[in-house]
């Protein structure tokens, strides 16, 4: 049987003017996934199919998984509009399955097609009932839903349907830059700005002596989990030993943790421009941890102009939870590898910060010139996505 994947793209068919554009991108983020692999993908408005050449379908199946801008998808056999081909195709796929009940629905595209769909519908159904003993049509909750779709030049049979990861296309919404800790809310901050078509690179914060080069792999370990929806993140690692120590020395216990938090506000601001990243990305969720109070949020972004999103704000923390394991990240972040964020944490970080304390505070400091120094000496990996093969295919 000639099997092909017909993905259904969901969301992005609300785009009216900008579909094209849309679905291209989704084109062509498919085609980078399954670079090396012998298929052909065509395209139209409403779908896009991939045949495959070889016995490639298991992997093929776990690659489109990984791409947003897919509503959902099937595997379906590509047969010819013609009657005792489409019955006998049913007949196939479904007599070696174990199931009670079934429901056919036939769409049909082709009106030149002889017999309506519903008439259709009941034809394939009673042959079925023939055909397979002990089972039995329910209309309502069926085991096993046979879906015909006819169309001019081809029919389409399928039994299957899987959920896509839905949101867009990365790539549809430019360039952002998460800030990447070892911590649990901001892989999946990178995940969830991902599914919004962001094209997310990723700036870790390292205080080398005070954080360990194992806690640099965690972050790139994170990275990996990440790269996984894009094809290649690039890492930058950005040295803030000096403005750390510094900020330890000269500061107000209370506030270390605020005036950390907008030194790297700063540094974030002038990476992204940098970059031509058109805003930042972090994991804060509102009032977890002290910096992350609505007051403390704002006095914090009052160092840049530059957009600041925060896909986990709103989630409690088992919420996100729930998000890391599904991503696989969960494990990695939970490893006991301290960031920048967790050494030199005071007794009573402020939870109401003012902007007054914090100018006083940074008085102190000759930071432009740290960061200046910190901006010259950060080095960038680039992650990219690892190949993978099955012993076997599983259709």
């Amino acid at each position: 049987m000639n099997r092909v994947i017909l993905i259904k793209y969901g969301e992005l068919t609300t785009k009216k003017g900008n579909r094209k554009f849309f679905i291209q991108t989704l084109y062509q983020n498919i085609q980078k996934k399954l670079a090396g692999f012998n298929v052909e993908i065509t395209q139209d408005l409403s779908r896009m199919y991939i045949e495959k050449k070889k016995k490639d379908l298991s992997l093929i199946l776990k690659k489109v998984q990984e791409v947003f801008g897919i509503h959902t998808f099937q595997v379906a056999v590509k047969i010819k509009s013609e009657q005792e081909e489409i019955k006998k195709t049913c007949l196939s796929l479904l007599k070696n399955q174990k199931f009670s009940t079934f429901k056919v629905e036939t769409k049909r595209s082709d009106k030149s097609f002889p017999i309506p769909s519903m008439e259709f519908s009941k034809q394939i159904g009673g042959l079925l009932l023939k055909s397979i003993d002990g089972i039995q049509v329910d209309v309502h909750q069926p085991e096993v839903l046979v879906r015909i779709e006819i169309l001019p030049e081809y029919t389409y049979v399928y039994t299957d349907q899987y959920t896509g990861l839905g949101g867009y296309p990365v790539g549809t919404q430019g360039k952002g830059l998460l800030m990447l800790s070892g911590g649990i809310d901001s892989p999946v901050a990178g995940y969830l700005s991902l599914k919004r078509g962001i094209q997310v690179d990723c700036v870790y914060f390292e205080a080398i002596p005070h954080t360990s080069l194992e806690a640099r792999e965690k972050v790139i370990s994170l990275t990996r989990k990440l790269v996984k929806y894009r094809s290649k993140i690039s890492l930058h690692i950005v040295p803030f030993t000096k403005i750390q120590e510094a900020i330890y020395q000269n500061c107000d216990p209370d506030y270390m943790i605020t005036i950390m938090r907008r030194m790297m506000y700063r540094i974030m601001d002038r990476l992204a421009k940098q970059k031509n990243a058109l805003v930042i990305i972090n994991g804060e969720s509102i009032g977890q941890v002290a910096s992350q109070t609505l007051n403390s949020m704002a006095v914090i972004n009052a160092v840049t102009n530059m957009p600041v999103i925060r896909p986990v704000a709103c989630l409690d923390k088992l919420e996100i939870i729930d998000i890391a394991k599904k991503i696989d990240t969960y494990d990695i972040s939970i490893l006991p590898y301290e960031d920048c964020c967790t050494v030199f944490v005071p007794k009573h970080p402020v939870i109401h910060p003012t902007m007054e304390a914090c100018l006083k505070n940074e008085e102190k400091l000759d930071y432009e010139s740290l960061i200046e120094e910190t901006l010259r000496e950060v080095f960038t990996l680039s992650i990219e996505e690892e190949e993978e093969t099955f012993a076997e295919d599983l259709f």
